[in-house]
C-alpha cells in the first residue's frame, strides 16, 4: 500500500494499559514463513493447533510497514470523526431494512442489556468501493482504501485459508472459489470507534460493551490495536484479553468457516468489555477486514475425499442457508430482537432460518 497525498491528520491512539491483566496465551504465525514449502507446512500445523485450541491468533509479517499501518488508521478516523452528524445520516447503513453492512451504523443502534444501548459507531465498505458512495471527506482516499483491500484479501486472506485447508489435509485452495473478489458478496472492510458510557451504563450492562458472540463470516482480521477490551472464552471457560502487539493482525474463525468445515474449526465467542482504568475516557478505533464467502454458496460441509476428520454440523445439510441468507439474518436480527436465555441465564439464544445462534452474556 503505498504512502501518499493528500495528507491526513494523524490519529494518537490511547497509551497501552499501565495495569497487569490476564491476557490469553495466543500463537504467533509469521507469514513470511508462507513463501516455502517448507515454511507453509509448519505454518499450517501451528494455524491448526492455535484454531483447535483458542481460535484466536496473531499474525505478523502481512506485508504492511508499522508507517503504512499508521495511515490505515489516519485514514480510518476521518469518517468517524471528520464528517458531519448531518452527512452521516446520508450514508446511514439502515441494516435492520437491509440486512447488509455498507455504510453507517450509528451509536445506540443495538440493545446491549437493561436498557442500555450501544456506543459504538462504525463506517462499513464492501470490498467493491464502487457499490456505494462514500462521505466526501473519504473520497480522496478510495485509492488507498481500494489497494488496503486487495491486500487484506489477496496476501493475508488468501494465504490464511490454504493453511486453514492443510492444517486439515485437504487441497489448499478449497476454500479460494468461495472467496471470489470479484463475486457478489459482502466481505468488507470496517472502521469502528466505541466511545466512553456513561457509570450508570456500565453498571446496568456489567461493563459489557459488546456481548459474546461468534461473526458470522468464514475468517475475521483485526488490525491490532492497543486499547485493551477485547477478550476470548479460554478452553479453561474463562474470559482474558487479547493483547496488543504493535503492526500486528488478530484472526479469528466465523460461523461460515465452522458450517463449511463440519465444525472442525469452531467459531470462536469473543467480547468487549470496558477498558481498565488507565485507558478508561479513551476512544477505541479499530479496523477490520470480515471476509464471507459468496452469497450464493450454500453453507454446508463441503465436498472432500473421505469423510470429515470431525463431524459436528449444526443443522442438516438440507437445511443450509446460503451465506447471503444467513448473513442478512444475522444483521437484521442483532441488538433489536428477542433473545431467549438458556441454562443458567448466561446464554441467550435466537433462531436464524433453522440455525440456533448463542449470545453470551
Amino acid at each position: 500500500m503505498t504512502i501518499a497525498a493528500p495528507p491526513v491528520p494523524h490519529y494518537v491512539p490511547a497509551p497501552r494499559a499501565s495495569e497487569e491483566l490476564e491476557y490469553a496465551d495466543l500463537a504467533v504465525i509469521d507469514l513470511a514463513k508462507f513463501g516455502t514449502p517448507e515454511g507453509k507446512a509448519k505454518l499450517a500445523a501451528e494455524v491448526r493447533a492455535a484454531m483447535k485450541d483458542k481460535g484466536f491468533f496473531y499474525v505478523i509479517n502481512h506485508g504492511l510497514t508499522q508507517e503504512q499501518t499508521d495511515r490505515v488508521f489516519d485514514i480510518a478516523n476521518i469518517p468517524l470523526a471528520q464528517v458531519s452528524d448531518e452527512e452521516k445520516m446520508k450514508y446511514d447503513g439502515k441494516m435492520q431494512q437491509t440486512g447488509s453492512y455498507q455504510g453507517y451504523k450509528p451509536r445506540q443502534y443495538w440493545q446491549i442489556d437493561n436498557g442500555v444501548r450501544d456506543q459504538i459507531e462504525h463506517y462499513n465498505m464492501n470490498k467493491n468501493l464502487q457499490r456505494k458512495d462514500h462521505p466526501e471527506a473519504l473520497r480522496p482516499y478510495l485509492g488507498q482504501l481500494h489497494e488496503f483491500i486487495k491486500h487484506n484479501h489477496f496476501n493475508i486472506l488468501h494465504p490464511l485459508l490454504k493453511l486453514l485447508a492443510l492444517g486439515m489435509g485437504i487441497q489448499e485452495d478449497i476454500f479460494i472459489p468461495f472467496h471470489n473478489f470479484d463475486a457478489r458478496g459482502e466481505t468488507f472492510l470496517r472502521f469502528m470507534k466505541y466511545y466512553p458510557r456513561t457509570e450508570d451504563d456500565e453498571q446496568k450492562t456489567k461493563n459489557v460493551w459488546l456481548k459474546g458472540h461468534t461473526d458470522f463470516g468464514s475468517v475475521s482480521i483485526l488490525w491490532s490495536q492497543p486499547v485493551a477490551a477485547l477478550q476470548l472464552i479460554c478452553p479453561d471457560g474463562k474470559w482474558r484479553y487479547v493483547s496488543h502487539i504493535p503492526n500486528a493482525l488478530v484472526i479469528n474463525a466465523g460461523d461460515a468457516l465452522e458450517f463449511l468445515t463440519a465444525g472442525f474449526y469452531r467459531a470462536t465467542i469473543h467480547r468487549v468489555v470496558q477498558p481498565p482504568p488507565s485507558q478508561c475516557g479513551h476512544e477505541r478505533l479499530g479496523v477490520f477486514y470480515f471476509a464471507m464467502p459468496d452469497d450464493d454458496l450454500a453453507l454446508r460441509p463441503l465436498p472432500i475425499a473421505g469423510k470429515w476428520p470431525v463431524d459436528q454440523r449444526r443443522f442438516a445439510d438440507e437445511d443450509a442457508p446460503t451465506m447471503e441468507e444467513y448473513r442478512k439474518g444475522r444483521i437484521v436480527a442483532y441488538g433489536n430482537s428477542e433473545t431467549k436465555k438458556d441454562g443458567e441465564g448466561k446464554v441467550e439464544v435466537q433462531m436464524i432460518g433453522k440455525v440456533l445462534v448463542r449470545h453470551y452474556n
